[in-house]
């Protein structure tokens, strides 16, 4: 549900005369998020809802369409031709409004073009709504952190299972494919009530040295339910998995094992080092918030990336370090990122994100995931559980 005072405070956090929203055909369905504005309503016509830091927001509808934003509190301004719309904006004049736009960040750059030349045509300075966003989505309360802290622990668990369900099947000399383990994943989801907006990742070998690889599901070769590659002995298996109960907050946690009893030198060395960049954010934070300062998203990537350029070649980097989470996956709050999409928003109380460092080479790639949020001023580990080592098969010999 739409909560004005919620809006109003997280304008006035940002020391704005207010937020602007402007849709037209539905065409930007995260305004219709926010404002809680149902998609089935007739909307042929531009409106625009101008939310204050203080009173009565002002609805400025379409003769047409006048009762469109109806749902919403706010006096109502009516017009019919575009000079009657340009004078209902131009009252505005001279006022800082925040809008659906950044120069960094794309996924929250919504707004059209020709809109934001009519608002400064009519004499509004605009600034971007990406710290009120933060605000209003992108931050936890208690209920909250509950909610997150209880998807983690079961992910974890999961992840413990698949591992064990992996080292299984090796056990009974039958041929394991990366779709069986995301099958059986799947499985522990649904026991678990919890919902996700994507398969986990399973990728093993040299499709670990993907990010985002997705396993190619159907019935090539013959395969259908064993889809995907066929895990082979002695090498990296990546397992990556985010979910959520319905209405909560997601959690999303990434382990990494090797297929084998005995870990290489290699693989122990690169583990470790990535373990090292990971853990570098806690205490950064800390030391931060204990000496009153501040520090934004692209300040703890940057930290952690310079320590990894450190350590391997810069072709080993191929994405940020963590992304904001809430009651979606990639979340409206603060993510750490320097060099992708540079977010300058300050890592606040309630911030909750992954801490995801990566390397990736030509024959394997390894990463370590966790989630952190920002409680009582201090960040605090989601499922008090980190991976140190690499998972790996027991030695029964």
């Amino acid at each position: 549900m739409f909560q004005l005072s919620r809006f109003q405070e997280a304008i006035r956090e940002e020391n704005l005369d207010g937020w602007l929203f402007v849709n037209f055909k539905h065409r930007d369905a995260l305004t219709d998020g926010l404002l809680d504005l149902d998609p089935e309503l007739v909307s042929t016509r531009r409106w625009f809802y101008l939310v204050p830091a203080s009173g009565d927001p002002d609805k400025i509808v379409n003769t047409l369409e006048n009762t469109v934003l109806d749902a919403l509190p706010g006096g109502k301004i009516t017009y019919y031709e575009r000079k009657d719309l340009e004078k209902a904006l131009s009252a505005h004049s001279g006022r800082r409004f925040a809008v659906l736009s950044d120069r960094y960040l794309q996924v929250l750059s919504t707004i059209d073009a020709a809109s934001v030349d009519l608002l400064i045509s009519c004499g509004i300075q605009t600034a971007s709504a990406a710290p009120l966003m933060q605000r209003v989505r992108g931050t936890l309360d208690r209920a909250d952190i509950e909610s997150h802290e209880n998807a983690v622990t079961a992910l974890l668990s999961i992840v413990k299972r698949a591992w064990a369900f992996t080292e299984t099947a090796f056990k009974t000399g039958n041929p394991l494919y990366e779709g069986q383990i995301q099958d059986f994943m799947l499985s522990c989801l649904s026991e678990a009530c919890l919902i996700t907006d994507h398969p986990p990742i399973v990728a093993s070998g040299p499709n670990s040295a993907n990010p985002h690889y997705s396993i190619a599901r159907g019935g090539a070769n013959g395969i259908s339910l064993a889809s995907g590659r066929r895990i082979h002995a002695d090498e990296i298996l990546q397992f990556d998995i985010w979910a959520k109960k319905p209405n909560g907050i997601y959690g999303d946690i990434s382990w990494l094992g090797f297929t084998g009893s005995t870990i290489p030198e290699r693989a122990h060395n690169r583990f470790s080092t990535l373990c090292k960049a990971r853990d570098r954010v806690k205490p950064l934070l800390e030391a931060a918030f204990s000496a009153g300062k501040s520090l934004t998203g692209a300040d703890v990537d940057g930290e952690v990336r310079s320590f990894l350029l450190g350590q391997f070649p810069e072709t080993a980097l191929r994405h940020r370090t963590g992304h904001g989470i809430d009651t979606e996956c990639h979340g409206s709050g603060v993510n750490l990122d320097s060099v992708e999409f540079p977010d300058m928003r300050k890592i606040l109380e309630g911030s909750c994100f992954s801490v995801e460092p990566g390397i990736y080479f030509q024959n394997e790639g390894y990463r370590t995931e966790i989630d952190m949020y920002i409680q009582d001023g201090m960040p605090v580990v989601s499922g008090k559980e980190l991976q140190l080592q690499l998972m790996k098969f027991q030695d029964n010999t």
